[in-house]
């Protein structure tokens, strides 16, 4: 088998051309990638539940919207913490109740007390499920020309307006990628 280089903390961004509709403009956050295979979130789904009503300690620590987020289409009974906590990023463990993913990024535990994390916290966001891929399935999609996989930066968690998140991303590459975010939604409308 080869080796995997982990692309743990950087983004997927959907190509135009990925057909799945579970995936369409997506920008998933990649929280673990190994041989083992990968999970992430998708940073751009919101939905109209309120962390409130799932998850009320938690809903004065989230940024606007203040809604849980689709994460992707696999167990989507199930919720995860991604929080920024703002500091040096590369060397101390975190608080208590964080599990740091890739800079200042990282994990929280939603069975932990709010109040441990409240005064740390720089950004949180609620997702509900996650997107998933076994071992080499990612890589097989990335050979296929369904992802560009770009850095992510600590405010794309939190971007306060999701829904324009895949062109920004986009937009902010120093490539031709920054093209792609003029693509029409629609291009049959051209």
């Amino acid at each position: 088998m080869t080796e995997v280089s982990s692309l743990t903390g950087r983004l997927l961004v959907a190509t135009p051309a990925l057909a799945d509709p579970n995936f369409d403009r997506a920008v998933v956050l990649l929280l673990d990638h190994d041989e083992e295979g990968s999970l992430g979130v998708v940073l751009n789904r919101p939905t109209p539940v309120g962390v409130s009503d799932i998850l009320e300690g938690w809903a004065g620590l989230t940024g606007e919207p203040g809604v849980v987020f689709q994460g992707g289409p696999v167990s989507l009974d199930s919720a995860l913490g991604v929080a920024v906590i703002p500091g040096d990023s590369s060397g101390d463990r975190g608080p208590l109740g964080w599990r740091r993913v890739h800079g200042a990024i990282g994990l929280i535990d939603l069975e932990a007390p709010p109040e441990l994390l409240a005064s740390v916290l720089g950004s949180l966001r609620i997702f509900a499920g996650y997107a998933g891929w076994g071992p080499g399935q990612l890589e097989d999609e990335l050979v296929e020309g369904a992802w560009y996989v770009v850095e992510s930066e600590p405010g794309d968690v939190s971007s306060p307006a999701p829904e324009r998140l895949w062109r920004e991303v986009l937009r902010r590459q120093r490539s031709e990628l920054a093209m792609v975010a003029t693509y029409a939604d629609d291009p049959s409308l051209n």
